[in-house]
């Protein structure tokens, strides 16, 4: 039986008096390829960003065998959680080598890991050779599928156990999109765990294993990618059927 790497447990975000998420819980299991999907608004981003710890929550938070719903930020990439936000994120007047150096900042402090950065870069490079072409090109001058590629890069730079990603097919064209999920696919062919959260709920389906809905803060389908492509209710409110 796979083992859980992050649960969430009656999760909620509010802003103010108005609630985002409410009270969700699920589960990733350890090497799964996870979609949430929903309409704008459904509480999507929120939920991945309180697992991220960029938002204040209620609920519990819990990552391989540790609680982390009390811990900052900065203190999940060392764990191996990093987030591809909505809209990219990337360091526009730094360079592609410089966003790529800056998502290994954390090994910076042990040596060894010094060592290793270099090579996980030639490796981020050859995963993504659109960005060796453009190593000392402004980020700020990409196109928005080059900046894509980066933002996942930069991820992938921390050594991710668990990778968040929010939207990656956000405003590119569908030949750029085919490539980005593409490179989704590898990342998760070498053992990377995804929780992927998509608009484009026909293409998270056909590229995850299994899938969670989420309507008005609340998860209302739980299912196999499979099944959920299958149902009824989720063609005719996703799919356009």
């Amino acid at each position: 039986m796979a083992q859980a790497l992050l649960e969430a447990l009656n999760l909620e975000v509010h802003y103010g008096g108005i609630s985002a998420v409410k009270g969700i819980s699920f589960v990733v299991e350890q090497g799964e390829m996870v979609c949430l999907i929903g309409a704008n608004g459904a509480g999507k981003t929120s939920t991945l960003k309180a697992l991220a710890r960029m938002l204040p929550c209620r609920g519990e938070i819990h990552y391989g065998a540790e609680r982390i719903d009390a811990l900052p930020s900065h203190a999940l990439i060392s764990r191996g959680l990093a987030l591809v936000p909505e809209g990219r994120g990337v360091f526009a007047r730094l360079s592609v080598a410089e966003n790529l150096a800056m998502g290994a900042y954390h090994r910076t402090s042990d040596r060894a890991g010094t060592a290793d950065i270099g090579k996980d870069m030639d490796r981020i490079y050859g995963l993504l050779p659109r960005l060796a072409e453009r190593r000392e090109q402004l980020a700020g001058t990409l196109s928005g599928g080059e900046q894509q590629m980066l933002a996942i890069g930069r991820a992938l730079m921390g050594r991710p156990k668990l990778l968040l990603l929010d939207e990656p097919s956000m405003g590119l064209a569908p030949i750029v999109v085919q490539k980005v999920f593409e490179v989704i696919r590898s990342v998760a062919a070498d053992g990377v765990t995804i929780l992927l959260v998509e608009q484009n709920a026909r293409l998270a389906l056909e590229t995850c294993a299994r899938g969670y809905v989420m309507e008005s803060g609340k998860i209302t389908l739980a299912d196999s990618a499979a099944a959920l492509l299958a149902d009824p209710r989720v063609r005719a409110a996703y799919l356009g059927e």
